[in-house]
């Protein structure tokens, strides 16, 4: 046990570090991030004994041109080998905001242990993250004071580049809460972005540095006796030591079926989601009423989910037996 925790306090103590140094935050904001958490912390894969896919989409600060529009897909299930439970998933993530489009494709793996009452997963994700600038479509007025048409720092074509991405996390769950810490872009991978220059087919070089990210997640399920409802409190904190932000969410489910709840993100918006779950099937719906003065050009913010959880078995009562495609 004292191996155990020495390998988390080192784990833990090396994601603080990396994240010290941070540069250009990438990764987008869900409201639901509750639904989605592998897509902060590969740590938590595997969570339960369900293979989740979820995906999504959200609309931010509606009203206004060219305002982040993000698309997310997840997919995590849990895995038994050589009698060690492990985790596996896979993410893909689409971010448009004005001239700049992001991609990230990410693989998942965890190692599975039992401490202290409850179950850790160590994570660990690689993949790439894609960066492209619409160089064709920047408008510039002439005979401006600010900007100058000539300036070299701004692109005038098309440009694109690629680079290799990882993240790391680790997640706790108990019977009665969870948590996890997770760190992204450990690498702060720098992209460089090529374009023509149109004058003696010149290229030249723009780079974009995609800047570690620190997370931390936590919420529980309270269930409240003699009743059909649960309390389900949940809190994000993420940082790149330049900027902190955190939101809390309380949510209340009836029956394993309706739910619905308030959250509030410091300094940026109050939150209501409402969601269903039926037979594995999932439908979430949030809406942002921002707080901040951006509020003045848009109505707010919208995000939907839908997903599948399908029931996985690992007793060994069910190994190696199939059912008949005639009576299924």
């Amino acid at each position: 046990m004292k191996n155990k925790l020495l390998h988390i306090s080192t784990l833990i103590i090396a994601m603080l570090s990396l994240a010290i140094t941070a540069n250009a935050q990438v990764d987008a904001q869900f409201s639901q991030y509750y639904e989605v958490p592998t897509y902060y912390n590969p740590g938590a894969i595997g969570a339960t004994d369900f293979l989740r896919i979820r995906g999504g989409t959200r609309m931010q600060w509606v009203g206004i041109p060219k305002a982040p529009k993000t698309f997310l897909i997840t997919g995590d299930m849990p895995l038994k080998l050589f009698n060690k439970r492990f985790g596996i998933g896979l993410l893909l993530q689409q971010e448009s905001m004005g001239l700049y489009k992001n991609m990230s494709l990410g693989i998942q793996l965890g190692y599975k242990f039992k401490l202290l009452k409850g179950e850790f997963t160590a994570g660990f994700q690689f993949g790439m993250i894609d960066e492209s600038f619409k160089g064709s479509e920047v408008y510039i007025p002439e005979n401006n004071d600010y900007h100058d048409t000539n300036d070299d720092a701004i692109p005038k074509n098309d440009i694109r580049g690629t680079a290799f991405d990882m993240a790391l996390g680790v997640q706790y769950v108990h019977k009665h809460f969870w948590a996890g810490i997770s760190c992204t872009h450990i690498t702060s991978p720098t992209i460089t972005m090529n374009a023509e220059s149109g004058e003696g087919g010149e290229e030249k070089n723009y780079e974009f540095q995609a800047g570690r990210t620190l997370y931390f997640m936590a919420g529980s399920n309270i269930r409240l006796k003699n009743t059909l409802f649960e309390i389900m409190p949940s809190v994000l904190v993420k940082s790149d030591f330049t900027f902190t932000t955190a939101e809390i969410t309380g949510r209340v489910r009836y029956n394993r079926f309706l739910t619905a709840g308030i959250g509030y993100r410091y300094d940026d918006a109050i939150i209501a989601t409402v969601g269903a779950e039926f037979k594995g099937f999932f439908l979430g719906y949030s809406y942002d009423y921002p707080t901040s003065a951006i509020s003045q050009a848009s109505s707010g913010s919208h995000e939907i989910f839908a997903g599948y959880s399908l029931k996985l078995d690992f007793s060994e009562k069910n190994k190696n037996k199939h059912k008949s495609i005639r009576i299924m």
